[in-house]
């Protein structure tokens, strides 16, 4: 379980094909206090911690991983908003978020609004309905306010406002028009289009 409250950016030093992709991803956490077996997100998916260095881990990701996640994403070279697991007892600051990514969105535009930077995005029909204005979504790994939704043919534009702060501390400050980020809808949302859908199934 995470929060979308971004800790550090990890840059992947390399990635091998094996079975799966293993990759090694440097990172200015203190490994010590890194467990083996522990949960990282990396840019909103959940992964697992399989070996680890004084400044780096790896990690295996399987072929549904990959399918799932924005393309590119995993590159070597590539840079990764990361967080470590909740604890007990750690602050709530952003909301929860499961680190299992729902789909992809297109960014459509960016631009500048006061100090900030406002993003849209584009997403097909199966998110659209699950997303709605004032609620919570996660771009990349990171928590967000969604600003406003407005129904398109095929699905959504939805907007978000970054402040300064989260535009310099994550990957957030490189978007451009045409990127695919990975998209994890609010989990009260994905509970309830499951339970529409089986009400509408056995009416």
């Amino acid at each position: 379980m995470f929060t979308g409250i971004i800790t550090d950016i990890g840059t992947i030093r390399s990635h091998e094909q094996r079975g799966d992709l293993r990759l090694v991803i440097g990172c200015a956490y203190e490994m010590e206090t890194v467990a083996i077996g522990a949960s990282i997100a990396c840019s909103g998916a959940c992964l697992t911690v399989v070996e680890k260095g004084a400044d780096w881990f790896a990690v295996d990701l399987s072929a549904e991983t990959v399918a799932r996640t924005a393309p590119g994403l995993w590159d070597e070279g590539a840079r990764l908003n990361l967080e470590r697991a909740l604890k007990v007892g750690d602050e709530l600051g952003g909301h929860i978020v499961t680190g299992h990514v729902d789909g992809l969105g297109t960014v459509v535009g960016v631009c500048r609004d006061g100090d900030s930077h406002k993003v849209g995005f584009a997403v097909d029909a199966a998110l659209a309905p699950m997303i709605a204005p004032k609620g919570s979504i996660t771009v990349d790994g990171v928590s967000l306010t969604v600003n406003e939704v407005r129904d398109v043919e095929g699905g959504a534009h939805f907007s978000v406002n970054l402040i300064p702060h989260t535009w310099d501390v994550t990957t957030l400050g490189r978007l451009a028009e045409g990127a695919k980020v990975n998209l994890e809808i609010d989990v009260l949302a994905r509970y309830l289009d499951r339970m529409q859908g089986f009400r509408n199934r056995t009416m």
